[in-house]
């Protein structure tokens, strides 16, 4: 057997460390820590990187668990908050006991550890009826400084993900613990200072997911709450999909293009729908549907708010999109091909259906920005098509990285249209983008 320090010595190379990290499980990798105290230190960054938190009764709060996150929690750059959806979370009306009537429950978030002397939901006799009749599970999701202890020890966290899987179709419409887990999540991460956190995914959650985690209108939401959320540049949402048909409700997609508006620095956006085919979320801005209310509770709803329109989605930096298992019409498609033209990049389109129109008219945006039809080529042969590629003005020939096919080539920098010049015409096939066969999987 090797002595301790060569394995040490061996791990702290580069090459050697990637390596065994491919043949090694992380179970392997445990086990190595009891080799030695100095291995153990350099096997740290590498085990507790990715970790998972299961929501339970004393996840958060239980010494133990919150002094080991403490140790590692340097070390954590990416963490899944899985919250998911039981009978235990399942919260019924709270009833009087002496009347019998249902009471209401209007829930206000305490930001600060509460003093014992004051009731924690609002009134006595409302906290008692609580404490009575809702599980233990309601009572750690609405415990915030609990989460802003967990999170204040992940100081190096890049990315944040949540999972809400198995809601019930038929409790669309009911709040449970899991919802009241996200007001008290984003409410700690709006605390807590990440100062690296750039990404973000919702998987698996259910439609009212993103009213809990709206920074803008949400529970408990301050005007400062929208700072920590710009900081994301990548959102990856894979939602349930809500069945819709005309004059069925459409609040879910109000409350989806709102939160979309909340991320004005995002670069690169993923949207899957779950189920059955969805509208598109980057423009609900013009579907019908929420223009014109068909049904009488949408009418009476927007009649107490006056008459108003959704605005327009405009994300200036937005680089990358990914649609799959949506709806859309040509308009809308070219409507958003237009409005993002300075900025796109790179368009990935799966299972996704045109109600109206054509894909040549879905894609004409590309022919008036590029001035030319030289991107329809590749249509005939394969089921991919070329995304026109914007340069700075400074970009040049030699800052390229040439491949051996022209539409290969890989650019630098962001999109501009500024640039005059032949060396930088759009008519010419190298500033044009291919993209991958799986890519642009479109339906015509």
């Amino acid at each position: 057997m090797l002595p301790k320090f060569i394995l040490t010595r061996l791990w702290r190379r580069v090459l050697v460390r990637q390596r065994l990290k491919l043949y090694l499980t992380s179970n392997d990798l445990f086990s190595c820590r009891l080799v030695c105290r100095d291995l153990a230190t350099q096997l740290e960054p590498v085990l507790f990187e990715d970790i998972t938190i299961r929501f339970r009764c004393r996840s958060l709060s239980r010494p133990s668990r919150v002094s080991a996150l403490e140790r590692i929690g340097r070390h954590i750059q990416q963490v899944t908050f899985a919250i998911a959806h039981t009978a235990e979370t399942f919260l019924p009306p709270v009833i009087d006991a002496d009347t019998g009537k249902e009471q209401t429950f209007v829930y206000t978030p305490q930001h600060q550890q509460r003093s014992p002397k004051s009731p924690k939901y609002g009134t006595w006799e409302m906290t008692d009826l609580l404490v009575k009749q809702y599980p233990p599970l309601f009572h750690t999701a609405t415990d915030i400084p609990s989460f802003v202890r967990v999170l204040s020890s992940m100081k190096n966290l890049c990315h944040l993900r949540i999972t809400c899987e198995g809601q019930p179709p038929s409790h669309r419409y009911r709040r449970s613990a899991v919802d009241y887990a996200l007001i008290s999540l984003r409410i700690a991460v709006e605390q807590v200072s990440l100062k690296f956190l750039n990404s973000l995914s919702l998987l698996s959650v259910h439609p009212a997911a993103v009213l809990y985690l709206q920074p803008n209108m949400g529970f408990g939401a301050s005007p400062a709450s929208r700072k920590r959320w710009s900081q994301i540049r990548q959102l990856t949402i894979h939602m349930e999909s809500f069945p819709y048909q005309a004059g069925s409700l459409t609040d879910h997609f109000k409350l989806l293009h709102g939160y979309l508006q909340s991320f004005p620095e995002l670069q690169t956006l993923v949207f899957h729908w779950k189920g059955e085919r969805s509208l598109s979320p980057v423009s609900l801005a013009s579907e019908p549907c929420l223009r014109n209310p068909t049904n009488k509770r949408s009418r009476q709803s927007d009649t107490s708010r006056g008459n108003w329109f959704l605005r327009p989605l405009k994300l200036p930096y937005l680089q990358e999109v990914e649609l799959v298992n949506v709806v859309m019409d040509a308009s809308q498609v070219a409507s958003f091909l237009f409005d993002h033209r300075k900025s796109l990049r790179e368009l990935n389109f799966q299972d996704v259906v045109l109600r109206t129109g054509t894909w040549d008219e879905a894609l004409a945006p590309l022919t008036r920005i590029s001035g030319s039809d030289k991107w329809k080529q590749y249509q005939g042969h394969e089921r991919s098509a070329d995304v026109p590629i914007m340069l700075k003005p400074m970009t040049t020939q030699h800052s390229m990285r040439r491949g051996n096919h022209p539409v290969q080539r890989q650019y630098q920098g962001p999109c501009s249209l500024a640039t005059q010049g032949e060396e930088h015409s759009w008519g010419r096939p190298d500033h044009m983008k291919r993209l991958a066969p799986s890519s642009a999987s479109c339906r015509r």
